[in-house]
């Protein structure tokens, strides 16, 4: 069965830093895409940034220049650096497995404040 177990979230000031990982426990990780996803309240969940398995990369517009996703295959691990953070990135944030079938984590809090 597969887990993805994230963490790194918590309370972050605007224009602070964090990192979100993601454990995975996929026998072949590395033919999966890996992606973080995020969901603030009354909203649909969207993609927050992508990595294939060849190290393609796709940002949101809205975290482009913010964000690095990143993937080491060895550790079944992939990881999201967020900075320059705003209070508009406060989301719970999933990570995300797609390869035959789509799997997901159970979500990490993020929350940007003051």
């Amino acid at each position: 069965q597969v887990q993805l177990a994230e963490s790194g979230g918590g309370l972050v000031q605007p224009g602070g830093s964090l990192t979100l990982s993601c454990v995975a426990s996929i026998s072949i990780f590395s033919t999966y895409t890996m992606g973080w996803y995020r969901q603030a309240p009354g909203k649909q969940r969207e993609l927050v940034a992508m990595i294939t398995s060849g190290g393609t990369t796709n940002y949101a517009d809205s975290v482009k220049g913010r964000a690095t996703i990143s993937r080491d295959n060895a550790k079944k691990t992939v990881t999201l650096q967020m900075n320059s953070l705003k209070p508009e990135d406060t989301a719970v944030y999933y990570c995300n497995a797609q390869w035959v079938r789509n799997y997901w984590g159970q979500g990490t809090q993020v929350t940007v404040s003051s």
